[in-house]
């Protein structure tokens, strides 16, 4: 049995804008104040794990101890079938220092080469810590294939050139609330949702 979120405060764990938006909007209805690492000044700790959950938990758990509030955490990365899963837990990295997205959203097409499996999919981890050092996980996945050249102005790191099953548009142009139907994100929010948050006394 997963343990309930009972508070009304909540630390992401995030530095990244991006991400801290989309959750503070699928944590809206639940009335929880949400309030990102970056605002508190929390220092981003070294994700050395080997899969998106450990490195979700290590954010989580960082955040949570020194803030003394409950943190969650995210972790998340595209996996390209012709690249082996990679860039995977390596996403943000293969971005670089700047966070230069084009450039890797350019590499990973250009990794692939003519193979004509152009699968992918996004993988999301979401993991929520309290200051006691007890963390519950979850995970989702979307699944969909590669374009090129990018595609949109919307989302925000590789979903210019993602387009999700039984669907046209990336996810760089779809409005947000699309989007957060049928993403990664919201597969591991649901999860997260009804395993701590609903009927919660």
């Amino acid at each position: 049995m997963a343990r309930k979120f009972t508070g009304n405060k909540i630390v992401i764990a995030s530095h990244n804008e991006g991400k801290v938006r989309e959750i503070n909007e699928l944590l809206a209805p639940f009335g929880v104040e949400a309030i990102s690492a970056k605002t508190l000044g929390l220092p981003e700790p070294e994700e050395n794990g080997d899969s998106f959950i450990a490195n979700a938990e290590i954010k989580a758990v960082a955040a949570a101890l020194v803030s003394q509030i409950p943190a969650l955490a995210d972790d998340s990365g595209l996996e390209v079938n012709a690249l082996a899963g990679d860039p995977g837990i390596f996403s943000a990295r293969w971005a670089g220092p700047k966070k230069d997205f084009s450039a890797a959203m350019a590499r990973v097409i250009e990794e692939m080469d003519d193979d004509p499996d152009r699968g992918a999919n996004f993988t999301c981890a979401l993991s929520l810590a309290w200051p006691d050092g007890h963390v519950e996980s979850f995970e989702g996945k979307v699944f969909g294939e590669l374009v090129w050249p990018m595609r949109g102005e919307k989302g925000f790191g590789y979903d210019p050139i993602f387009v999700a099953k039984g669907e046209s548009r990336t996810f760089a142009e779809m409005d947000p609330a699309e989007k957060h139907a049928m993403s990664h994100r919201a597969d591991a929010f649901r999860q997260l949702i009804a395993a701590c948050f609903q009927n919660v006394a």
